[in-house]
């Protein structure tokens, strides 16, 4: 199994000398924070990840979770990590501090949760949503619902799910079918099936806090009549303590590709007492709240297992002997070379590289945003970069972390296909990632359909103006017109797609998507690269600036083959129909 190690030098290099922490905190507000502290409290989190984590990792994905009597059980030491997580306080990092949270800024707490993904991706899940929860409690529930479940929830003491998937009801949320029915005290009965739900039941915390989508009797059809509602596991008594089991069970748990530590349970709500979360018939929106964070969150998981399966291969290719290397003899004293010097391994571990730490600055730039966000809810440009940048985020990163992991593997030969060495688990977990929170397809329509052709090109100008504020510092004059090229070239083909009909924007949306995300992430190279070779440190200048080189050369120029498709309209996409599918 491949050791993790935090890639703190990265971080490091990106929050102090690219983003200019200082700098940012002091322009958004968080006065109370610099890159010192930003510095140590993602040092912590490196050695929690790294040391209490990381070792659950492999034993978790052997043992799974098991249902017994009503109760789930998680692998063995999954609790105890959790109750040490809960008592430093790291599930408090982003809670509203009238509710007893930090408030940190995510620019603090992205680069933990990225390491907590690369450890264990399992492991990461239930408090990524509770973390969701919480979002969309402090933006729609009532204050007396806010009082009574918050701080559980920011703490950790209790934790957090979203339910809202039903065997019939996927992507298609009108087809929702769980009921709400009105109490004569001011709560709902709520009945109905819920599949795929991450964190339903565990031993790692008293109580949880189910988010449930479901329809009053008086719906209207469709998406509109959809509400959301605040399900307790446990019931509480007078003085808001957990006391009497809801009317809700655990039917069963998924058998899953990968993530296998995680409890994926199918719930069964049997008139189970519910409270009503925002204003009736706006569930969806609430909902969003909870999706839109995790969605970025989704993203995060593509990037740690990236970054942990880059890790092991790059190890296994330093230390796997084999060959002469056809440059030349590369280690005289040994009988063979490395495989590391062979070219097309190098290539694959470039490839691997290159992509991860792209997506690294994408996520931080996304999270200084999320800063900028927090900090001033009325920044529209702020808005406009995350509603553009969160399809990209979840999507790009996830099918990354896809081909990343799956280069880990090859890397490795025929032992990657070997559990023992952990590689493969590293591919399975990932791969539900393009699939939760909205199938990257799902992504692709919303960034092409909304957040690009509805809005007119609004939110794509603002995202446009934020990624020029890093080309206008691009020091080097070669550099900064390379990538002031690549940007401007970005927009220009992105404004072509603002007149497609419906159906060419639909068969556009995916190559799109990745047409964007490798033009923006070329940007981020052009900047970093640049930045680097102001950095004291001379190997991590040398190696931006090579895997700049390389991305530009090998890894950029995939997005022209993604402009050609979607410049190529619906017509290849729907001209086979019916029995044209089959083989006759």
């Amino acid at each position: 199994m491949p050791s993790y190690h935090a890639p703190l030098a990265d971080f490091q290099f990106l929050l102090r000398d690219w983003l200019k922490l200082d700098t940012h905190y002091q322009q958004s507000g968080y006065t109370d924070f610099d890159f010192e502290l930003a510095n140590e409290i993602i040092a912590q989190g490196a050695k929690f990840a790294t040391d209490v984590i990381a070792p659950l990792n492999r034993p978790g994905d052997e043992a799974g979770c098991q249902l017994q009597d009503g109760k789930v059980t998680t692998p063995e030491g999954f609790a105890a990590a959790y109750q040490e997580y809960v008592a430093n306080g790291w599930n408090t990092m982003l809670g509203p501090e009238e509710f007893d949270g930090q408030a940190l800024p995510y620019t603090i707490a992205v680069p933990v949760h990225e390491m907590l993904n690369s450890a264990n991706l399992s492991w990461r899940l239930t408090t990524m949503l509770t973390e969701s929860t919480v979002l969309a409690m402090c933006k729609h529930a009532s204050a007396e619902l806010q009082q009574t479940y918050l701080k559980k929830l920011v703490s950790g003491e209790w934790t957090g799910t979203m339910n809202l998937t039903e065997p019939h009801a996927g992507t298609d949320l009108a087809l929702l079918n769980t009921k709400a029915v009105p109490q004569d005290d001011g709560s709902y009965a709520i009945t109905g099936n819920k599949i795929f739900i991450t964190g339903g039941d565990h031993d790692w915390s008293e109580n949880v806090i189910h988010m449930v989508l479901a329809r009053l009797p008086d719906a209207p059809k469709g998406v509109k009549g959809i509400s959301l509602f605040l399900v307790p596991k446990l019931l509480l008594d007078e003085q808001g303590n957990p006391a009497t089991p809801n009317s809700l069970s655990v039917g069963s748990i998924e058998h899953k590709m990968g993530i296998k530590a995680s409890p994926t349970c199918v719930m069964n709500y049997d008139g189970a007492k519910g409270f009503l979360v925002g204003e009736a018939h706006q569930g969806l929106a609430c909902m969003f709240t909870m999706m839109n964070d995790a969605r970025f969150q989704v993203g995060l998981q593509g990037l740690g297992a990236a970054e942990a399966s880059y890790q092991g291969a790059l190890n296994y290719a330093r230390e796997r002997v084999q060959s002469r290397a056809p440059q030349g003899i590369q280690q005289p004293d040994e009988k063979a070379d490395a495989i590391i010097f062979q070219p097309d391994v190098a290539r694959m571990l470039l490839t691997q590289k290159s992509l991860t730490e792209g997506c690294r600055a994408l996520s931080l730039f996304y999270a200084k945003y999320m800063d900028k966000s927090h900090s001033n809810p009325n920044d529209a440009q702020a808005a406009d970069v995350l509603q553009f940048l969160t399809p990209i985020c979840k999507a790009f990163m996830t099918d990354m972390g896809l081909e990343v992991t799956s280069l880990g593997i090859q890397v490795f030969g025929g032992h990657g296909y070997i559990r023992e060495w952990g590689m493969e688990q590293l591919m399975r977990d990932v791969r539900i990632a393009m699939l939760y929170e909205g199938t990257n397809g799902i992504q692709a329509l919303d960034l092409i359909g909304r957040k690009l052709t509805r809005d007119g090109g609004k939110m794509l100008q603002s995202t446009y103006t934020a990624f020029a504020e890093l080309v206008n510092d691009i020091q080097d004059a070669e550099q900064q017109s390379r990538a002031q090229a690549l940007l401007d070239d970005f927009k220009a083909s992105s404004a072509e797609c603002l007149g497609m009909k419906a159906e060419d924007v639909a068969a556009a949306a995916c190559d799109y998507l990745a047409f964007s995300a490798y033009s923006l992430i070329g940007v981020l190279w052009y900047s970093m690269a640049d930045t680097a070779q102001r950095t004291d440190n001379k190997v991590l200048a040398e190696s931006k600036r090579k895997t700049c080189a390389f991305y530009e050369a090998r890894i950029l120029p995939r997005r022209d083959a993604h402009r050609l498709a979607f410049r190529a309209g619906a017509e290849s996409v729907l001209a086979v129909a019916g029995a044209e599918f089959d083989y006759l």
